[in-house]
């Protein structure tokens, strides 16, 4: 199975989250590319691809070999390593890449600091120091400096034969072996990496109501709602956060507030209407009233 693909692996300095970023001309591409573990490493194993070299490599990182040392051992294991092309970066940020020399030209990788991205059947050979440039100079978290890192490699021409597929995984610093703070696939779409970002923008707006459920939780209405309103800012078309916002806007005092917010999302899908009813006062202390002032009861 050949694919074309270009991909960044990554860990932020700051917050040492570790993440995977990739573009390919290939169905579901981040099923196969894209590995990461808290506390241990990312790994992006693409060109003939070996999706073992993902686990392998993090278990090898995980019991304490070096990450030059466990991506040669895997490569003189495998007899197709002529073919493969992988990236890979541990937890203290080390990073290092193996291109085969029967990889697709234009084929190569850039090893920065604290990354490596790794290209193969591109349209040009400077797609890994396009993405590598685009990288350095982003700002903001690391799902956003990954993305714009793919975003260079487009600026130069990308993949030879057009997109696809693309996918972000970004894992914390810290945690069980399945945690993840960013895990988005693009599996086929005309324009994946706007595609992409769309999600992640979307993927932000449910981070801040997830902090504001914990608020609400803790009795902390009123900055719960300030969340609220951030979340449905970045996602004015999203029904559910307008829902939510809006319960929390009337359980903070602004009934009035969130009462219509609660409609907006209704006339959008009534099931939120059905959903009011059933909501406890536990869950939604602010229900009854919401129901009343709409003339739901």
């Amino acid at each position: 199975m050949r694919q074309g693909t270009y991909s960044i692996v990554a860990r932020d300095p700051v917050t040492g989250e570790l993440g995977v970023a990739v573009h390919s001309h290939w169905f579901s591409v981040g099923s196969l590319v894209s590995w990461a573990r808290p506390g241990v490493g990312a790994v992006a194993t693409q060109s003939v691809v070996e999706p073992a070299y993902g686990p392998d490599a993090l278990e090898r990182l995980a019991a304490g070999s070096d990450v030059e040392v466990a991506l040669d051992t895997l490569t003189a294991a495998d007899p197709l390593a002529r073919l493969r092309q992988v990236g890979v970066v541990d937890a203290r940020g080390r990073a290092v890449a193996h291109t085969g020399y029967d990889c697709i030209a234009h084929a190569g990788h850039q090893v920065g600091d604290g990354f490596t991205c790794q290209a193969n059947m591109m349209a040009a050979d400077t797609v890994p120091q396009a993405m590598a440039a685009a990288f350095e100079a982003a700002e903001g978290d690391l799902a956003a400096r990954l993305t714009a890192a793919l975003d260079g490699a487009e600026s130069v021409g990308g993949d030879v034969r057009g997109r696809q597929s693309a996918a972000l995984l970004v894992v914390p610093a810290q945690g069980p072996a399945w945690k993840a703070r960013v895990d988005l696939r693009v599996d086929d779409h005309h324009d994946p990496l706007a595609e992409l970002s769309r999600l992640l923008g979307l993927q932000r707006a449910y981070e801040l109501a997830d902090q504001a459920d914990g608020l609400m939780g803790a009795g902390q209405t009123n900055a719960a709602g300030d969340l609220y309103r951030r979340a449905t800012d970045l996602a004015p078309g999203s029904d559910e956060l307008e829902f939510w916002a809006g319960l929390a806007l009337a359980q903070g005092g602004d009934l009035q507030a969130g009462s219509a917010a609660v409609d907006r999302a209704a006339a959008v899908n009534p099931g939120w209407r059905v959903l009011l009813e059933r909501l406890s006062p536990e869950l939604a202390p602010a229900g009854p009233q919401v129901r009343r002032a709409l003339g739901w009861d």
